[in-house]
This record gives structure tokens, sequence and C-alpha cells, in this order.
């Protein structure tokens, strides 16, 4: 991979909270359900332009959360940045000196945002699975609302990767006029039966697990084995036969023959028992539930009939740039290409791009200069073409 993109200043990061959608105003989901109060997790970088017209909505990836760049205050020096740090900031891709940048905890997870972990206001103790089920429509409509509140009515650019991407598309279709310019990353118009199927047993996992008990664990053990067993599953996922042989290949981890048993013997064996072991530590197992099951609903096709979908997008307001990577089998690049083919059939202005990358679908969350210069560049000419001055 090409170096990281350098930093130029450490870029300081504040979490802050909206909350709406008080009783009797609930928010109404898309299947019906009401679900309120609910409150969002966000964090921005940069400042808001006078004109309020220089915003860039991030969405993030399933696992993700708000803290897509920089570092907390109280952090020490050498803590994590957040997870698109090599894409936010001064100088970078997403010009935080030049653009207001926004990025929310989805409906449904566990970082702030109201998902199953929160509490019932109506009974005091965890949602669970009275949790209404949501969608990443409802995902979108509940970051409409946090722009409401922040009086932004306008997006110079919405860009995400995988469920992130998912997002990207819904917002174009339910909020057309308010998109500039759009950049689905590595991700799909809808889930492929592999997609669900692996969603599927990552789901059982924790299901299974005897200490989920119906979602009701919140006052005691959790379910960490079965989430555990999820986020293996889910990164193998991520991952690419040419990244896992090139990393593991058959390597013994710290030994030199079998066990002849089933403890660790192999270097990748040993790598996926510790993602899902930190994986635990962060994450809420009924937030994978939920999320992996919205994820599974989205189609940007088959739609009902009161529903638009990317095939009934009327005008060409809108840039978009799909970007995919060679070795992502999760939403490989065909898929991608329908999206451009979709577009394109509308009359849309699309650009493409296939960066070529050997390490799976997480290949956009790992730093690349080349990732940088092609959103940076697209949203340089995206402006141009507005007639504003960079």
């Amino acid at each position: 991979m090409n170096p990281d993109v350098a930093s130029p200043t450490r870029l300081i990061s504040e979490k802050q909270f909206y909350t709406y959608g008080h009783p009797p105003d609930k928010v109404i989901l898309e299947s019906g359900a009401q679900l309120g109060p609910v409150t969002i997790a966000y964090e921005t970088w940069g400042t808001l332009s006078e004109e309020r017209d220089n915003v860039i909505l991030v969405a993030h990836a399933f696992s993700g959360d708000s803290h897509a760049a920089g570092f907390y205050p109280d952090d020490p020096e050498d803590a994590k940045p957040g997870w698109w740090d090599s894409l936010i900031g001064p100088g970078k891709g997403l010009d935080t000196e030049h653009y207001f940048v926004i990025c929310a905890n989805i409906l449904g997870g566990c970082m702030g945002t109201t998902g199953p972990a929160s509490i019932n206001p109506e009974t005091n103790q965890p949602y669970g699975l009275d949790f209404p089920m949501m969608t990443i429509g409802d995902i979108v409509d509940t970051q409409k609302a946090l722009l409401d509140h922040l009086q932004i009515d306008t997006l110079h650019a919405v860009i995400g990767g995988s469920v992130g991407g998912m997002q990207v598309l819904e917002w174009c279709v339910r909020y057309p006029h308010m998109v500039k310019a759009a950049i689905p990353v590595a991700t799909t118009m809808r889930h492929s039966a592999l997609a669900i199927a692996f969603n599927e047993v990552a789901r059982q996992a924790i299901m299974a697990d005897p200490q989920w008990k119906k979602g009701a664990y919140y006052d005691s053990t959790p379910p960490d084995l079965g989430l555990a067993v999820a986020r293996m599953v889910g990164h193998v996922t991520y991952l690419s036969d040419e990244a896992m042989r090139r990393k593991f290949g058959r390597k013994l981890q710290n030994k030199d023959e079998f066990s002849f048993g089933f403890d660790v013997d192999f270097q990748v064996e040993s790598y996926l028992r510790y993602q899902g072991n930190k994986f635990v530590k962060r994450f809420d197992a009924n937030s994978l539930l939920y999320i992996t099951k919205a994820s599974d609903y989205f189609d940007m096709i088959d739609r009902s009939a009161e529903k638009k979908s990317l095939r009934d997008l009327d005008h060409a307001y809108t840039r978009f740039l799909v970007i995919s990577y060679t070795s992502d089998w999760l939403y490989p690049t065909y898929q991608a290409k329908e999206i451009v083919q979709t577009l394109k059939r509308t009359g849309q202005n699309v650009s493409f791009c296939e960066i070529e990358a050997d390490c799976g679908h997480d290949a956009f969350l790992i730093p690349d200069q080349r990732l940088s210069d092609i959103v940076g560049g697209f949203l340089k000419r995206a402006e141009r073409s507005d007639g504003h001055e960079i």
C-alpha cells in the first residue's frame, strides 16, 4: 500500500448529542413503529461557512461510529485516531480547512445514538428486542433531522463506505435536491445472497449463545462468545485471499509443531480470536443484529410503489463518484458497476474508479493516498462546476 496520508496537525474531536422525537411527537419508522426520544451522537471538524454550504456528511460502516477523525482532547498522545483520519483533516481528501465535515453514529448503534442498549422510557430498562426494527432509510432520516437542527439544508457531498455507501445512495433518493455530490465507496445497491448468508451466520452465532437471553442480557453477562464468533465471521469477509496468504499463510503461532488438539495452532486462528475478543469490548450484540438486518433489507432496485429507487432519479443535480476495490469480494466491482449503469440510464453525472488493492473489502479503511487524492480532486471539480472558487 501507499504510505499513510501525512497529518499536518493534530485534529481534535468532540462528541456532541442532539435529542428529538420527544413523546407525543415520536419518530415514525419505516415499519410503522414509533420511537422516541431519539438521541444522535455526532462529531464535526472544520468551520461551517456563512452560507452553510460547505458541509460534507460522512456515513460510517456497520461497526463504525461518529469518531471518524482526529483525537479526543483527553486521549494520550499515542491514542488511536478516528477510523477515517487518513481522509479527513487539513490538506486531506476531505479538507477541513475548506469543508465542514459531520459524522453521526447511526440509529441502532451503541456509540451514543439510540439503539437496543438505550433505556426505554416506558420501562426504564434497556430496549433489548423491544427496540423497533429500523432500515437504512430510517438511519438517513435521523441524519436529516440532525442537519435540520444544525440549520443545514445543502450538502456539498455525502460519502461513506460499505453500509455507509448504502446511506449515501439512500440520501440521493430520499433528499436528492440536498446532495450536490455523492461518493459511495465499496458498496452495493442490495445485498447478494452470499452477503445475507454471512450476516445470518453472524446473527445465529449471537442468538445461539446462552447468555443472549433473547436480547435481555444487560443486567447480566453479555453474549461475548457469540459476538466474538460473529465478528470472526465478518472479519473473514473483509479480507481477501491474497491478504490472508501474505499476512498469515500457514504459519504457526508461537510453536514449531501442531498441538494435535483444538488449541490455537495457526497465526490466522490467533488473529481471528484476537479480533473477536477486541470487538466485544466496544460493541453491543443486539446492535449487530439490528444493523446487519437493516443492511440486508436495503434494496435500491426492487422497492414498494411509494418508495423511490435509484432508477427513479429524474434530474442530474447530483454528481456521483462510485469507487470500488479490485479484491473486494463482499461487494465486488461488478456491483459498483451496476450502480454506475443504473445512474447512467437516468442521465446522472457519474464517474467511476476501481482502485487496485489486495486487502479485500477493508481496503477503503486502510490509509491510502490514492483515495485521498481521488476524493479531493472530485470534490474540487464538483465545486468548480458550481461556479465556486476553491
